[in-house]
C-alpha cells in the first residue's frame, strides 16, 4: 500500500512544556484542532472524531511513543486513518516549535491514490491552521 505523507510547523510563544501539555491534553483538542474532538480510552489510547454532528470519522489510535516535552507518537488504527502521526516540539527562540507530521496509508485502493494530489492541500492547509489556533492559544 502507497504511503502519504502530510505536515505542518509553526512556531509557538510557550515553552515546550506548556505545548506539549495542551497538546496531550485530549479533551481540549477542539479548542484547538480542527472540526475534531479527542478523548483517551485507555492508559495509551486515544480515540479523535472530525466531523460535524455525526458526518464524520473516528482515528483510533495507540501512543507508541511518549516523551514530554519533546514527542508524541501515535499509530493510527482505524477503519479509515492508518499509519503513523508524530508532533514534535523543540525549543525556538523565547518559545518552541511545534512539527506535525503524518504517514498515512491511503484509504480507497487506486481512487485514494488518485485523488491524494487533490487532498494533500487541504490536509496541509487543516493541519496549519490547526497549529496556528494551537499558538494561539498560547500566546
Amino acid at each position: 500500500m502507497r504511503h502519504a505523507y502530510a505536515g505542518a510547523a509553526v512556531h509557538v510563544d510557550a515553552p515546550p512544556e506548556q505545548v506539549f501539555a495542551l497538546v496531550t491534553d485530549w479533551p481540549r483538542h477542539d479548542e484547538w484542532m480542527f472540526l475534531t474532538t479527542a478523548r483517551a480510552t485507555g492508559k495509551d489510547t486515544v480515540e479523535a472524531f472530525t466531523g460535524i454532528g455525526r458526518l464524520g470519522f473516528l482515528d483510533t489510535m495507540t501512543i507508541t511513543r511518549w516523551n514530554p516535552p519533546t514527542e508524541v507518537r501515535m499509530l493510527h488504527t482505524g477503519a479509515l486513518i492508518r499509519g503513523t502521526g508524530v508532533i514534535r516540539i523543540r525549543p525556538d527562540g523565547d518559545g518552541s516549535r511545534v512539527i506535525w507530521a503524518e504517514e498515512l496509508e491511503l484509504p480507497f485502493g487506486p481512487a485514494g491514490r488518485a485523488l491524494w494530489p487533490l487532498a494533500r492541500p487541504v490536509v496541509n492547509a487543516l493541519a496549519r491552521r490547526s497549529l496556528r489556533t494551537l499558538a494561539a492559544l498560547l500566546s
